[in-house]
């Protein structure tokens, strides 16, 4: 006998959603095997929670010290109660747009249409290749993403939206 640990996995999924995984990936093969520059159209957005503490790596705390010192300490880092929401827009070619919510901003389907609105601007000026046959956006789906405010900017400007699972809390971040 011997003692292991189970394998850490994100969540896991029911039949049905792996399923609905299967039928969107590929809805999008289709395209991506037929058009070589499908990929490079893509850009991507999500959400993180970035935490107000930089720790050392353990090179930085190193020290010099002589046989006769005594033994480094080093405290151990927790997580700040300063935390912020960043949301990132990226491609192949790297970072689009970055932009951290203020806090006690609630992202809403206003703010997120006012957050695509800075993202089209962004993409025109940092990859005019990209406005010039227009992108897809691939983001997750939480409520405000779906709403008919957001849906409705984005038909006007036409940005066309990558198909995903419909959202289910059990899949986004735990602490988002």
């Amino acid at each position: 006998m011997r003692r292991v640990s189970a394998k850490f996995v994100p969540c896991v999924l029911m039949v049905e959603q792996k399923q609905q995984h299967l039928s969107i990936s590929l809805k999008l093969c289709n395209p991506a095997a037929s058009d070589t520059s499908f990929l490079g159209n893509v850009i991507t957005g999500d959400e993180i929670w970035v935490y107000g503490y930089d720790p050392e790596t353990r090179v930085q705390s190193s020290q010099w010290k002589s046989p006769s010192s005594p033994c480094a300490k080093k405290v151990r880092q927790s997580r700040s109660n300063i935390k912020v929401v960043m949301i990132v827009f990226f491609d192949l070619d790297g970072i689009v747009q970055t932009e951290f919510v203020p806090r006690n901003t609630t992202v809403n389907s206003e703010y997120y249409k006012g957050l695509l609105e800075r993202l089209r601007n962004d993409a025109h000026r940092k990859r005019p290749e990209k406005w010039a046959y227009g992108f897809i956006l691939h983001n997750d789906n939480p409520p405000c993403h779906t709403l008919l405010l957001v849906w409705q900017f984005l038909s006007n400007k036409y940005i066309t939206v990558c198909p995903h699972p419909p959202y289910s809390p059990d899949l986004a971040p735990c602490d988002f």
